[in-house]
């Protein structure tokens, strides 16, 4: 088995997450540092990352979780903020964040140690949609909505975001809230699509996770997925 897989497989990250640690000389296979790509690793043999042996883990677990904005979705964070992991530092197996949600962006949250499941979802070719609550400033034109459903070039970026689904939920004199689904995962998209049109986001909410809703949990609340939502989930 390639060592990336392997890793993902004992819950350590999604697989491309892997493959950066070991481009970083953080794992290690029988006491050797290992940088390349293709090594496979064999029954018997010991893998330790950043230090600490890595086992398979014969019990997966499946968390959703309503991140708070102020919270980074990183294991540690080199700025010493808090970090969604900070929740879990005692759950019996060790969790990782399915994606990301930005700093000042909260909502709905997959955490796993099935990291095959992980990379999958991730993987650009699955294609999860992902549904936001956008609280944007004024009140945005029907021709500007149409400019997001066509796909806008952002800021910084030179492709064209894919056609987003938008629809306006409610209007007020200052603001409009409304509901965006994309299924790419670019650098504080929403934001920048919105930007790109002439309007800023002021709150921004991740409710919907491919077959996975927020529903009602408060913010910082989790909750272990049924049997049903994760053979959801691997059915995409």
């Amino acid at each position: 088995m390639r060592l990336q897989k392997y890793m993902a497989m004992c819950g350590v990250a999604a697989r491309r997450k892997c493959e950066e640690m070991i481009a970083a000389g953080r794992v290690m296979v029988n006491g050797e540092i290992i940088t390349q790509m293709g090594t496979q690793v064999e029954e018997g043999d010991e893998v330790m990352v950043d230090g600490v042996v890595i086992h398979q883990e014969a019990e997966k677990h499946y968390i959703l979780y309503h991140k708070p904005m102020g919270e980074v979705t990183t294991v540690s964070d080199e700025k010493d903020r808090d970090t969604v992991m900070d929740h879990f530092r005692d759950f019996p197996v060790r969790l990782y964040p399915v994606g990301r949600l930005d700093y000042d962006t909260e909502g709905l949250l997959l955490l796993t140690n099935d990291g095959e499941l992980a990379q999958h979802l991730t993987h650009p070719s699955c294609e999860v949609d992902k549904v936001y609550l956008a609280r944007v400033s004024n009140n945005p034109s029907n021709e500007t909505l149409d400019k997001l459903r066509r796909g806008v070039y952002m800021e910084g970026d030179e492709r064209r975001t894919y056609p987003a689904n938008v629809r306006v939920v409610r209007d007020e004199s200052l603001f409009s809230d409304v509901l965006v689904t994309i299924h790419e995962g670019r650098n504080r998209q929403v934001r920048r699509m919105f930007e790109a049109v002439g309007h800023k986001v002021i709150l921004l909410r991740r409710v919907r996770f491919g077959s996975l809703d927020l529903g009602d949990l408060k913010r910082g609340e989790w909750r272990e997925l049924t049997e049903a939502e994760v053979k959801a989930l691997q059915s995409i």
